[in-house]
């Protein structure tokens, strides 16, 4: 393995990877120079555990909070969240199998991960980034906070399946040398479509590139547990995070948000090799993860936890079967788009037996003002033409939407 020069980087963790793939790829010449120099923050409880804490400056008497439970007992808000995170970055290493809990970062939601990346390893004005239209909007809006350039490749849109458009992808990335980093979403947002592996690895060993390739897995439950319960991707890969041990180039994210049921807590993950985590450790703010946020992650990722967010994945999968079967049964409604591997449908509103953005349009704004019901109106992006964007909700959500739905379009 190659000796590393970043600072903090422990040896023993960095010789737990398999490989660092592919072989023209270094970490250091993608790190803008002033994040490699950086000294990371540092506190003794990153080394020592002691029962007597004096020496962060925080207040030994405790919250000062009107009610006292055994859960705030257990979430010490008078101090500093400790590094371990009550165990979440142990637990979230353990579920993806990374082999050492250095493979893991945590951070403030996935939008903190991407802009994080951002921040670390594009330099502002010179560097660009390449995504893959339609998909999530953050990762162009991030770019533009950081004055970094946005190429664009778009998707596949024959067929509406939304596959990434590969020999085109590779041919940006090879004849362009200040793309760092290419982002891929799988299974994408909008489009709900998971990314074929092959794709992924194909990007992944693109010929001369020396960038990175982020891999955003906020969805990646659905399709796992798909497989899991033998209806679909039986024998192949789904998620790309098996990957990271091998690939020195490759940053896997994913959330607590989808699967686990906690938007409100914001934790992000990604999965990368260890000195690519202990770049972004060395970047973030130091205790950015709240003590209440550690807690709830670290309950979620139990396996009690684990047990209930299989169980309710299965759910969700079955009342989106359902969901769809009741959108198809609507006139007017079109085609439900992508392979459908998230919790939401994207689905197309027809006038005239063509998809329509006026009525699109139309049916979110009448949904939110006359039925106090909140879709999300996809009809503007590329290969979205006439879609709105419905999220799987309990059955009786469900059919409250597709009921409202079907009297507007009979209207």
């Amino acid at each position: 393995m190659t000796p590393m020069t970043i600072l903090g980087v422990d040896e023993r963790v960095n010789s737990l990877c398999k490989a660092h793939k592919p072989s023209q790829f270094r970490l250091e010449d993608v790190v803008r120079p002033n994040i490699l120099a950086l000294q990371p923050y540092y506190t003794e409880r990153d080394e020592y555990e002691a029962a007597l804490l004096l020496d962060a400056n925080e207040n030994s008497y405790g919250p000062m909070i009107t009610e006292k439970s055994e859960v705030t007992d257990a979430m010490q808000m008078h101090r500093y969240p400790a590094p371990d995170l009550m165990g979440t970055r142990q637990a979230a290493t353990k579920l993806r199998n990374m082999p050492d809990p250095a493979f893991t970062f945590l951070g403030v939601g996935s939008d903190e991960v991407i802009d994080l990346m951002l921040r670390c390893f594009a330099r502002p004005g010179k560097d660009k980034i390449l995504i893959c239209p339609p998909t999530y909007s953050m990762y162009k809006i991030s770019a533009m906070v950081n004055d970094v350039e946005v190429v664009a490749v778009p998707l596949i849109l024959d067929g509406k399946s939304f596959a990434l458009d590969v020999p085109k992808v590779l041919e940006t990335m090879q004849n362009d040398p200040l793309i760092k980093m290419v982002i891929l979403c799988s299974p994408g947002n909008p489009t709900g479509s998971l990314l074929a592996r092959e794709s992924i690895s194909a990007v992944l060993n693109c010929p001369n590139y020396r960038g990175l390739v982020v891999v955003d897995e906020a969805y990646i439950d659905f399709p796992l547990e798909e497989q899991a319960m033998k209806l679909r991707y039986v024998d192949q890969p789904v998620s790309a995070v098996d990957l990271v041990p091998e690939y020195a180039n490759l940053i896997v994210s994913q959330t607590l948000s989808k699967s686990f049921g906690l938007a409100g807590v914001r934790l992000g993950l990604a999965f990368a090799q260890p000195a690519t985590v202990q770049i972004m450790n060395n970047t973030k703010a130091p205790y950015s993860i709240s003590a209440p946020s550690a807690y709830y992650a670290s309950q979620a990722l139990s396996p009690e936890g684990i047990k209930k967010m299989h169980n309710c994945v299965r759910t969700m999968i079955q009342n989106r079967t359902e969901m769809i079967e009741a959108l198809q049964s609507i006139p007017n409604i079109g085609r439900v788009l992508g392979t459908n591997d998230a919790n939401f449908v994207l689905v197309e509103i027809l006038k005239d037996g063509r998809p329509s953005n006026e009525r699109a349009c139309y049916i979110h704004r009448v949904l939110a003002q006359e039925h106090g019901l909140m879709v999300r109106n996809r009809c503007h992006e590329l290969g979205c033409e006439g879609c709105i964007r419905i999220s799987v909700g309990k059955p009786e959500e469900n059919q409250r939407c597709t009921q409202a739905i079907r009297q507007l379009l009979q209207s």
